[in-house]
């Protein structure tokens, strides 16, 4: 468990019911595999040991005597082997059946969890041979092999030395019912759920199941495993799937879709990420809810590879349907948080600077819409284009073409003649091509937009972007500053797919201006422009790949990730497109800078939340303006390449 990773398995046997011999043959055959796999934690499924399918063959004294002696032979088999297992079986306890999980670690029994919501109801009828959990005191115990064993749904397992590493049980049915078992597990402190189950197939289930587990990581804030029976339990009319479900914080980390035949699913669930959503949410504070009983257990901390794979752009959905939902609510957010502004401001005009570029662009389309929203003309939006030293004719046309097929107002403001004046007035050398004169243009800009507004009563529209606040690219004072920032909260990688939503919506030629937007390096285009025109900087060149940085911000901000963490996964993420040096170099840029310049942060206009992650100092991020950042910086440093 290296970084806060749990490796985790569901897996199904080649069960036959009834025949508890070949059903520990199985068992020992996919614990001997999660051995090799490095597994912490495997859930097998649902009474897997007689298989779930028994009917009235769970009163015969012989087969239930038969699974206790399978259950002492796995618990042998474990001896000596790192990896804990659940597998089910029925157990008779003080005159009622019950439809039970073992947790086996290093051949002890650690705990026994009985199903507390027993399904009466379709084809199933379990009500007929089990009895529910509820009916036990809450410190219960059973003999097994000799030994007195915790017995009951109220049981928190807990390794002894990583206080992340803490786990509990419900059994299939547990996890569809109005009151989850769940719930009081992972409020008395369980980070990952295990669900056993044997759940059949038939049209709609998978989906609805699929929903049940995410939404219960969700909602629960944990890690959660699900393992269900696979098609040799099919019996009678029912007919079973195999579909496991790996989850972590609502989303699926790893699946085996029913019928697919991949019947060992491994992922790693991140218990720190986990901890780190808990800690902030202040709806979820983990309690002793009195009833619950801890059981400690030993584990070798293993060091494995990364089986899962990390998204390169976690501010972007995988599916293109989703990214396209994302887009438009994106779009919505801040075109009617501006149009309230407008209409809170009695602001007659929206002024905005456009610059040909990403930032500005989708800027310019939310305050299309918001004028749209609020019926008042598009050309009362004042687009104002002000070229200098590095002005390409390339983007300024973009501009233009893009005002004129949006139907706004569009100006061009020439501010270089008042730019040599300033340089004049403060003694600056315009051959000197340092931070102030770059700094003048970007403030002079401001300036021009700022006057304009209150020329026109209007109200100036700030282009900025999150990944630009994380990184402090902006200057203080100049495209730093507006009276209200509609893409504050929205990261560089993210503006790039929104835009190409919109393409989608747009007529012909609007849509090969914001295609060859999108194609434009990002860029100031602060320092002048080469003998042939062209741009001559490039911001990805001076402070590193944004899909980079904002893979960084995401996993620092959402998670509070250390960075020989976040070095890990990225390099997981991004395989070889960077090399390791890159990816430690660039991480180190991006501390350094969210740490120096979080002044800037700290005096940043009004904008509109999107998503989880802002840096707004009245919303998600309050930090201090000179807090130090050696301890990350120096691990950053330790960094091997390993």
């Amino acid at each position: 468990m290296k970084d806060g990773f749990i490796k985790v398995a569901a897996a199904d046997i080649s069960v036959k019911v009834a025949d508890v011999s070949n059903n520990t043959l199985q068992i020992k055959k996919a614990i001997s595999l999660a051995e090799e796999k490095k597994v912490n934690l495997l859930v097998l499924p649902e009474l897997c040991i007689t298989g779930y399918s028994c009917g009235d063959l769970f009163f015969s004294g012989k087969l239930l005597l038969s699974s206790l002696e399978a259950l002492a032979d796995i618990c042998n088999y474990t001896k000596g082997k790192n990896s804990i297992s659940i597998v089910g079986l029925p157990i008779l306890h003080n005159g009622n059946l019950y439809n039970c999980c073992a947790v086996i670690s290093n051949g002890e029994i650690l705990g026994i969890v009985p199903k507390t919501h027993i399904p009466n109801y379709g084809e199933f009828y379990e009500k007929r041979q089990f009895a529910s959990a509820n009916l036990l005191a809450d410190n219960d115990t059973i003999s097994v092999n000799g030994n007195d064993v915790p017995f009951g749904n109220n049981i928190i397992f807990s390794h002894k030395d990583m206080q992340t590493y803490t786990f509990g049980v419900e059994i299939c049915e547990d996890l569809w019912a109005p009151i989850t078992s769940s719930e009081g597990l992972c409020l008395a402190g369980a980070n990952v759920i295990c669900n056993p189950s044997a759940s059949d197939e038939i049209i709609g289930k998978e989906d609805y199941r699929r929903m049940l587990v995410k939404s219960t990581s969700a909602r629960l804030l944990c890690g959660y495993v699900y393992a269900s029976a696979g098609y040799t339990e099919s019996t009678q009319d029912s007919v079973c799937s195999a579909h496991h479900i790996i989850c972590e914080n609502g989303t699926i980390i790893a699946e085996n879709k029913p019928f697919e035949g991949n019947n060992f699913v491994v992922t790693e669930i991140d218990a720190f990420n986990i901890v780190a959503e808990r800690i902030k949410n202040t709806s979820f504070q983990q309690k002793n809810l009195g009833r619950y009983r801890y059981v400690k257990f030993e584990q070798q901390i293993i060091s494995t590879n990364l089986t899962r794979i990390f998204d390169k752009t976690p501010f972007v959905p995988n599916d293109q349907c989703e990214v396209n939902q994302r887009a438009k609510a994106i779009l919505n957010i801040q075109s009617y948080g501006l149009a309230r502004r407008i209409e809170h401001t009695n602001a007659k005009t929206c002024v905005i600077g456009v610059s040909g570029g990403l930032d500005s662009t989708l800027a310019l389309l939310a305050t299309v819409k918001a004028m749209d929203i609020l019926k008042k003309p598009r050309t009362d939006i004042i687009a104002i284009t002000m070229p200098c030293f590095g002005t390409t004719n390339r983007t300024k046309t973009n501009s233009e073409k893009l005002c004129e097929y949006l139907g706004v107002t569009f100006k061009e403001i020439n501010i270089t003649k008042a730019v040599n004046q300033h340089f004049e007035d403060i003694g600056q050398d315009p051959n000197n091509l340092d931070v102030t004169f770059e700094n003048s243009q970007a403030r002079e800009r401001t300036q021009v937009l700022m006057d304009y507004a209150n020329k026109t009563g209007g109200l100036v529209v700030g282009t900025g972007d999150l990944s630009e606040l994380a990184l402090g690219w902006a200057t203080y004072n100049g495209d730093h500053m507006s009276m209200y920032g509609v893409n504050a909260s929205i990261p560089k990688t993210l503006i790039r797919y929104i835009i190409r939503y919109e393409i989608s919506n747009s007529t012909d030629e609007l849509a090969e201006v914001l295609k060859d937007i999108l194609d434009t390096p990002v860029s100031p285009e602060l320092l002048p422009v080469d003998e042939n025109g062209k741009m001559t900087q490039k911001t990805e060149d001076l402070v590193g790949p944004y899909e980079l940085h904002d893979f960084f911000l995401y996993h620092i901000i959402k998670y509070g990730s250390s960075p020989k963490k976040v070095y890990r996964v990225a390099k997981n993420a991004f395989g070889t497109q960077y090399s390791d040096d890159a990816i430690k170099k660039w991480l180190r840029v991006f501390i350094k800078r969210f740490f120096n310049q979080q002044f800037k942060r700290s005096c940043i206009p009004d904008g509109p939340k999107v998503g989880t992650i802002t840096l707004s100092p009245r919303g998600d991020w309050r930090m201090p303006t000179d807090a130090s950042s050696t301890i990350w910086l120096d691990e950053t440093d330790l960094i091997t390449h390993v």
